[in-house]
């Protein structure tokens, strides 16, 4: 039988304790950093709000119908909270925007099941800074509708 003996010194224990604790903060930082803003989108210009929609399977025009700056208020209503129950199933919460202003993009919607030739259907994207921190698309028919961004 052989035996063999390393002896390690206390300084390299504790340098590789210190940078395995280390790598294993920064990959929890890195896991949770990217989870939590998963759904932030910068759409600062024209080319991204087409690009993302697109993506999200909507056809619209080249450009927006209307842009225009809305005051989020501080005190929601039954109106304002269910409209963010429908901002937080798509991954968004407007509780942190209470209060403050935002601008609405505006587009039609071209494409929507059963109403192709239809000029009621219309995606709003709200933009804060350039980010994406919510939207819907609805209907402004007298018996409308509205739901989260993806086309489904």
């Amino acid at each position: 039988m052989f035996i063999h003996t390393v002896k390690i010194k206390r300084p390299k224990v504790w340098l590789t304790v210190i940078l395995g604790i280390a790598a294993a903060v920064l990959a929890l930082l890195l896991f949770f950093g990217l989870k939590g803003r998963s759904n932030i989108r910068e759409l600062d210009s024209e080319t991204k709000r087409q690009h993302f929609l697109h993506e999200m399977g909507w056809e619209v025009p080249e450009k927006f119908d209307e842009v225009k700056t809305v005051l989020i208020p501080e005190d929601w209503s039954d109106v304002y909270k269910n409209y963010n129950d429908l901002q937080k199933q798509q991954g968004f919460d407007l509780t942190a925007y209470k209060g403050m202003q935002v601008q609405v993009y505006t587009y039609k919607v071209m494409n929507y099941p059963d109403h192709e030739k239809e000029d009621c259907i219309f995606c709003h994207l709200m933009i804060s800074d350039g980010l994406l921190i919510g939207g819907d698309v609805s209907s402004t028919a007298s018996d409308g509708f509205m739901q989260g961004l993806l086309n489904s």
